[in-house]
């Protein structure tokens, strides 16, 4: 088999190491790789998120697989133009990864099916806000919406730094347009770990939590960064907790992915706080971890392309992991002024020669200057260390630290203090945790509380910004008890989703199309034109005309094309569910009662107010 790897990293360089492994695959080749990656691929110039071109080269090797390793081109939908053309690919669809490409997203997700998370509020108004992180009088957590290389998170313990951080995010856009949308949400404490799943849309496969140290110093101090070290197997992490992370968090995500007609394959990254109350999503993300990575592929004795293999071909209920015995731990050396403003050209010596045993090294971010191998990125060089257990990983890659120098380096000295603080130090492998032999959990073995209902109500945004204001219409749609569901699909990004989206409704069993749209607002009509249902729209203010200019759109369609227009943003909203539901209500006596009971508590609020 021809095996191709997108990215350049110390992930890339990891997966590449692991996949080379592999008795079946002929060659591999990476996009762009490194110097590290050189020495085991053939290397290709051309960038991940160039997708047009990565598709040309796909064709023109006979690539067989192709595995993705950064979040950009997932983002920017490099599954789909690769499945376009035939082509087999490990990863996650455009719309499945906007579970990682929009925080906004994912948040809503998991108020609308239950899964834990912090508490949360959204705001692309930046002075509104600073206003409520002034009055919150509390810990909190700043995150810009979109994708920050692992850095758009900003913990922010008083007002003062709450209001820096959304100045930071939102006005001086450090992240771009990541930063035009923000999710603030309680800070939650306990331990922090990475746990990772397969999935292939209908079976999920648990692989193994990984501990990242996030911080740039010592003691978890300083800036966040995109992962200054991680080590596995976890202590605090045993085969209980590992099943209540899959039954609370993992498969009802997949599930939930598939309820919104946007189904998930890939790999599964749950970034999760360890409460008192039990595991709460920080964040999702839809590929390997870097670092985790680096630890979680060394331990794997598995072959990694049957398990992408079984994935892409939706055979994973016919594998199972097997772990190697023993612990791994990376300690990421980076450039001097990472993460803010990085030095690079430094000389990087001291890796000639073989490497001590249970030492790998995987290369992040380094390039041939002058026929020298010189630091290119802020994060130059991932030092894996092997052991029986813990600390003698550790204390092996640290040894691996000590041979190499180069100018400016930094990294951090405590990776893996933590775990040897607690009475479960002395664990020495996965399969002492219970993992070893992990078997698949098939998504239908969930059994909910209540038997799911299929979905009446198809609400569609235009845009991911839009899913604050029509939390509304989810909101009224759940008080009348109409189950839903909810898509994004552009009249102008992405017309072929939407025309397939209206076309399919009524054979799926939705009765009312909602369509939120803004400026032109064309999404409502191209739904209308293309559906027997009805189709209400719902202007959102997305110019500085206040929505006025949508408004005016949606309720000048062409005869032929009829669009119930409700009004302006979030009354918009829930009028819109309400109208929905007053559809429906003349067929289902129920959702009649409801909607009665609801006006007849609009009509008493009325009436018990006084002038």
């Amino acid at each position: 088999m021809n095996v191709l790897v997108i990215g350049s990293g110390g992930r890339e360089h990891a997966l590449v190491w692991a996949l080379s492994r592999s008795p079946r695959i002929k060659k591999i080749y990476c996009c762009p790789g490194n110097p590290g990656i050189a020495a085991l691929a053939e290397t290709l110039p051309i960038a991940p998120t160039d997708i047009p071109a990565l598709v040309r080269g796909a064709e023109e090797l006979s690539i067989d697989l192709t595995v993705v390793g950064p979040e950009a081109p997932l983002v920017l939908g490099i599954v789909d133009a690769f499945q376009e053309k035939g082509l087999r690919i490990f990863g996650p669809t455009a719309a499945a990864s906007l579970l990682e490409g929009s925080k906004v997203f994912a948040k809503m997700l998991m108020r609308r099916y239950g899964i834990p998370t912090a508490q949360f509020w959204t705001f692309s108004d930046p002075l509104k806000a600073k206003a409520f992180v002034r009055k919150a009088h509390r810990p909190l957590v700043v995150k810009a919406d979109g994708l920050a290389a692992g850095k758009g998170a900003i913990v922010a313990m008083t007002p003062e730094e709450g209001e820096r951080a959304v100045g930071m995010l939102m006005e001086e856009r450090i992240f771009g347009e990541s930063g035009a949308q923000v999710v603030i949400e309680e800070f939650l404490e306990g331990e922090e770990v990475s746990f990772f799943a397969l999935s292939d849309g209908r079976t999920v496969l648990p692989l193994l939590a990984v501990r990242d140290h996030k911080r740039l110093l010592d003691g978890d101090r300083g800036p966040n960064t995109g992962g200054m070290g991680a080590y596995a197997p976890v202590p605090f992490v045993d085969g209980a907790l590992s099943e209540r992370m899959m039954r609370e968090v993992v498969v009802p995500t997949v599930e939930a992915m598939n309820k919104e007609g946007r189904p998930f394959t890939g790999v599964l990254y749950a970034g999760l706080m360890l409460t008192e109350d039990g595991p709460k999503v920080l964040e999702f993300n839809v590929r390997f971890g870097d670092p985790e990575a680096q630890v979680l592929l060394p331990l794997l004795q598995t072959d990694l392309l049957d398990l992408c293999e079984a994935v892409v071909d939706g055979q994973l209920d016919r594998l199972s992991v097997v772990w190697k015995p023993g612990a791994a731990a990376c300690v990421v050396m980076a450039s001097r002024g990472y993460p803010d403003h990085v030095e690079t050209g430094s000389i990087i010596e001291g890796l000639e020669g073989e490497q001590p045993p249970g030492v790998l090294i995987f290369h992040a971010g380094t390039g041939w200057k002058e026929g020298r191998l010189v630091a290119t990125g802020g994060r130059v060089l991932n030092v894996v260390g092997l052991g029986e257990n813990l600390q003698e990983a550790v204390e092996r890659a640290y040894q691996g630290v000590g041979r190499i120098r180069f100018e400016g380096m930094q990294y951090r000295k405590d990776i893996g203090s933590i775990a040897f603080m607690g009475s479960n130090a002395s664990m020495e492998s996965p399969g002492s945790l219970g993992h070893g032999v992990v078997e698949p959990t098939g998504l239908s073995d969930r059994r909910p509380d209540e038997p799911d209902k299929p979905a009446l109500v198809g609400i569609v945004l235009g845009s991911d910004s839009d899913a604050p204001v029509m939390e509304e219409t989810a909101r009224m749609l759940e008080k009348f008890g109409i189950p839903y569901e909810v898509t994004i699909a552009s009249a102008h990004r992405s017309p072929r989703r939407a025309l397939a989206y209206a076309e399919e409704a009524a054979a799926r069993g939705l009765k009312v199309l909602i369509a939120a749209a803004g400026g032109a607002a064309h999404l409502p009509g191209v739904l209308a034109s293309s559906t027997p249902l009805p189709v209400i729209g719902v202007p959102m203010e997305a110019t500085p005309l206040g929505g006025l200019d949508s408004l005016l759109s949606m309720v000048q369609m062409p005869g032929g094309v009829p669009v119930a227009v409700v009004s302006i943003g979030k009354a918009g909203a829930r009028n819109a569910a309400l109208l929905a539901a007053r559809i429906l209500g003349t067929t289902d006596v129920e959702i009649r009662r409801r909607v009665e009971a609801y006006m007849a508590e609009l009509a008493a609020e009325i009436a018990s107010k006084r002038v």
